[in-house]
């Protein structure tokens, strides 16, 4: 590393479910790393996004949407959150320009009382409202409860004013070291990333009663010589019945979950992938701290 003034530095993004954190995530790193869907709560981990250039390096946190628990996996995810908080050189706060402030964000904002670093508004999804009207959204968060670095309007669909927000950032970074090599864009093990990208298709696909209940355990992921990586997946939810509705009327709907996770897993990996999908019940597993742990959620992992 021969840059002496190269910058690094980790930021948080938080925000209530959906304000489109994860998509802010992709599109600065350029790759999907973290699960996009149109339900609430799809982010269960802490990903870690990182945008590397020849003068700085930011490695992101995307931290589960703020939420009211109701179940032990409800309970890490929002320990989850709120210890990030502690790790980081900046926050991103996300809000979406098209909701108002909520009790969701009430609750945002108590915490990041205690944050001492940068604390950026970013106001998401202004391509879904007029300009005129961005003044009115950003004073609902101007209120005193919270010191603002700075304000920035944004889409992160479109990937309107993304680049400014980056630039602000690195600015205030410190120097320091580059953290991870320049082509990496995740510190996951590849595994999890798989995971993701099998869940997200389950999101995407099935009704609104399945989501929530899904984890998806990646049993093997092993190389063959003829350049193509075989891979074998249990899809695990809670009652028979979701069982039904993602293998769908003779295997349809799992088939069709199977195609679509498969085009991004070659994507991510560049090699030909057979995937190979069991959906599998575990009564109550979301309440049971040694399922949570087998299937990924681990509150001492990052």
């Amino acid at each position: 590393m021969d840059n002496p003034n190269f910058k690094s530095g980790f930021v948080a993004l938080i925000g209530r479910p959906n304000v489109g954190k994860s998509t802010l995530l992709n599109y600065v790193v350029g790759q999907k790393v973290a699960i996009m869907s149109n339900v609430a709560q799809t982010t269960r981990n802490k990903i870690q996004g990182i945008y590397t250039t020849d003068e700085a390096q930011i490695v992101f946190i995307d931290t589960p949407g703020v939420h009211k628990p109701q179940t032990k996996l409800g309970d890490f995810m929002e320990r989850s959150t709120l210890s990030a908080l502690d790790e980081v050189d900046a926050v991103l706060y996300v809000v979406a320009a098209d909701e108002k402030r909520g009790p969701g964000d009430n609750f945002i904002m108590e915490r990041l009382k205690q944050v001492q670093k940068p604390i950026y508004l970013v106001v998401n999804k202004i391509d879904k409202v007029h300009p005129n009207k961005l003044p009115a959204i950003v004073k609902q968060f101007e209120d005193g409860t919270v010191k603002l670095a700075d304000v920035v309007p944004v889409s992160a669909l479109n990937g309107n004013n993304v680049n400014a927000l980056i630039n602000k950032l690195v600015d205030q970074l410190p120097n320091g070291p580059q953290y991870y090599p320049s082509d990496q864009i995740s510190d996951h093990p590849e595994r999890f990333v798989i995971a993701e990208m099998i869940r997200e298709k389950v999101f995407m696909l099935t009704r609104q009663e399945v989501p929530h209940s899904v984890a998806v355990d990646v049993m093997s992921v092993k190389r063959q010589d003829d350049e193509t990586v075989h891979i074998n997946a249990n899809i695990i939810v809670e009652r028979p019945g979701q069982k039904g509705i993602i293998i769908g009327k003779k295997g349809q709907m799992l088939k069709q979950i199977g195609t679509m996770a498969r085009k991004d897993i070659e994507h991510l990996l560049g090699d030909r992938v057979y995937l190979q999908l069991w959906v599998k019940v575990v009564p109550g597993w979301r309440d049971k701290s040694a399922m949570l742990k087998d299937y990924g959620y681990r509150s001492n992992d990052y």
